[in-house]
């Protein structure tokens, strides 16, 4: 048995280089809007972090693993004193609320975490490329 390449002749394309992007906390990402000094002062006493993420098509399959990788990341990263809110962008997902109640539930966060398959998944979504 003679196994072909599907396509002999790829076309290959020159690996852009990544721009390293620094994620705004939510203190800035508020302190923008804020009207007034004190609404800054309470958002800074409660130590939020919220991010926002935009899935690739309304329907898209993945968007709980991607808010589930985004929520791994920051509680990795940040003390465990911030308070983090995942949502997928309001109008970009057809099944939004129950993204944003899967991503958002202590329960369900530490159940999907309890699945190697889905802690595999997301170590390797998180681990660091070097390519």
């Amino acid at each position: 048995m003679v196994s072909e390449l599907i396509n002999a002749n790829p076309i290959v394309y020159e690996k852009k280089e990544r721009r390293a992007r620094s994620m705004p906390t939510a203190v800035e990402e508020y302190a923008v809007e804020a009207i007034d000094q004190q609404e800054v002062f309470d958002i800074l006493s409660l130590q939020l972090f919220w991010i926002t993420f935009t899935p690739t098509v309304e329907h898209c399959s993945m968007a709980t693993i991607i808010g589930l990788c985004l929520r791994v990341k920051l509680s990795r990263s940040l003390p465990s004193r911030y308070k983090v809110d995942i949502r997928v962008a309001p109008g970009s997902h057809a099944s939004e609320s129950a993204v944003n109640k899967q991503l958002n539930d202590k329960e369900r966060v530490a159940a999907a975490l309890e699945n190697p398959n889905l802690v595999d998944m997301v170590d390797e979504c998180l681990a660091p490329s070097y390519n």
